[in-house]
């Protein structure tokens, strides 16, 4: 897996690097935002980890540039995953086009889940409101028809 990291923060290289690194893993970092779309270009990342301040252009630009570039061809589909300081920037990270994000601080086990879900075509979030969180229904058994109908009754 190739993953290119956008960040200008030594100790988010340090996590991202720490949670991700595997034998078939390598990473291209870029400190400064500009430089994001000529990397996609020269490379196309599995995945792009973009932090929300990167220099003098942030996460939630470098996203809407690459997706901008990909609508007119420019440049090819990447997963993002967005690094954000707060929960106050999810909204941005919503209408920037990030297949996900995840709230600072990070840690290991939440990076990695981001990451394969991102790269499998999903998608990863923190921080929504609970009624906007999709719920997924687990099929009832007969147990459960059964507990139902009694607190019915």
């Amino acid at each position: 897996m190739h993953i290119l990291i956008a960040t200008d923060a030594q100790w988010v290289l340090n996590e991202v690097t720490a949670a991700l690194e595997t034998p078939s893993t390598s990473f291209e970092v870029v400190s400064n935002g500009r430089h994001v779309s000529d990397a996609v270009k020269e490379r196309t990342p599995d995945i792009a980890i973009l932090d929300l301040q990167v220099g003098t252009m942030g996460g939630m630009a470098i996203t809407m540039d690459l997706r901008l570039d990909e609508s007119s061809g420019a440049l090819p589909h990447v997963p993002i995953l967005m690094l954000l300081d707060r929960v106050a920037d999810v909204h941005m990270a919503r209408r920037s086009g990030a297949n996900g994000w995840i709230i600072k601080p990070l840690d290991a086990m939440r990076l990695g889940k981001a990451v394969r879900n991102i790269v499998a075509g999903g998608s990863y979030t923190e921080g929504l409101p609970a009624e906007e969180v999709p719920v997924v229904e687990e099929p009832a058994t007969e147990d459960v028809v059964a507990e139902k109908a009694e607190t019915v009754s």
